[in-house]
């Protein structure tokens, strides 16, 4: 297993960072934290990381309950080794880095524009949640 600071670094974008950045987020440092480090953002951060968004996340074993949307613009120069924009919205206001990164779009539905009784609200939040890691997740561990 590599030292902790070999990892590779990678930002995930979404314009709230409220639910499909924070639930990748949480499945990379989960399911791949021998080999990445990820860290979340967002275009135009929420105030706080959607409730059905945690909940989702804790069925599937990962705990995202104190994750705090946060503005990309924090992390613009630090060296990530990826960018990965997980909305159309993200890729397009996504900024310029200082430094050169390789980037990547998967985009998936923002489940928090879910209709609904809340059970089919979470249906929605269940469907993005296992998007993201079936599609997302395998994306990096075929790139680490």
């Amino acid at each position: 297993m590599p030292h902790a600071d070999e990892r590779k670094r990678v930002l995930i974008l979404c314009t709230g960072n409220s639910c499909r950045s924070q639930m990748a987020e949480g499945f990379v440092n989960d399911l791949l934290a021998e080999r990445w480090k990820a860290r979340s953002a967002g275009t135009r951060p929420a105030e706080r990381v959607h409730p059905l968004a945690v909940r989702a996340m804790g069925e599937a074993g990962v705990d995202i309950s104190s994750a705090v949307p946060e503005a990309v613009d924090r992390h613009l120069d630090r060296p990530w080794d990826l960018v990965v924009t997980v909305c159309d919205s993200a890729k397009e206001a996504c900024p310029t880095f200082p430094r050169p990164v390789e980037r990547l779009h998967v985009s998936f539905d923002d489940p928090a524009e879910a209709e609904g009784t809340e059970d089919e609200k979470m249906a929605v939040f269940r469907r993005v949640r296992d998007e993201i890691r079936d599609r997302l997740v395998e994306a990096l561990r075929t790139r680490g």
